[in-house]
């Protein structure tokens, strides 16, 4: 119930902000900056309420639905999510090293949860680094399978918390 609730909630202001930035991208000129940022706005908006509804699938599970695991390219999702940190990476003083494979690192999954746990693995890195510092992402092919590997000078993790990182919800 208080998924369902929270998902009502935070769907309303969502679909606002489509339909809104929709409104606009049917207006703006292709040539305008501005209109860069209304795509971002727009595909992070849907972003979002994938990552709602998958907060509903939580709640209640059921069958997953194996149709929508697709051929991602990691290196184009890891691409999607730096953009949209790129600037707060900078203020943080964090220097960003690519080593991304030199073709499409395609593997069979959900495109959204794959964006949440690089996402999620980027701000850890950069909470690591609280003066700056080093991330380096990397993808390639091993053997026959596709790897990404995210590496920071941080801190790293002390190791009485190294058995729960993988808790949800846990947090250092």
């Amino acid at each position: 119930l208080l998924a369902a609730g929270v998902a009502h909630e935070v769907n309303t202001p969502l679909t606002g902000i489509s339909s809104y930035t929709q409104m606009l991208l049917e207006q703006a000129d292709p040539d305008d900056p501005r209109t860069k940022i209304l795509e971002k706005i727009e595909k992070q908006t849907f972003r979002a309420a994938r990552i709602v509804n998958g907060l509903l699938t939580l709640s209640r599970p059921s069958a997953v639905d194996a149709s929508e695991r697709v051929p991602v390219d990691l290196n184009t999702v890891i691409g999607d999510v730096l953009s949209l940190l790129e600037h707060q990476l900078e203020k943080g003083r964090i220097k960003i090293r690519r080593e991304l494979w030199h073709q499409p690192v395609q593997v069979i999954g959900y495109e959204f949860k794959l964006q949440q746990v690089f996402l999620n693995l980027i701000l850890n890195a950069r909470d690591a680094m609280p003066s700056g510092g080093w991330l380096t992402l990397a993808t390639r092919f091993e053997d026959g399978q596709a790897v990404a590997e995210v590496s920071d000078t941080g801190q790293g993790i002390p190791s009485e918390h190294l058995a729960r990182i993988y808790d949800p919800f846990f947090t250092t």
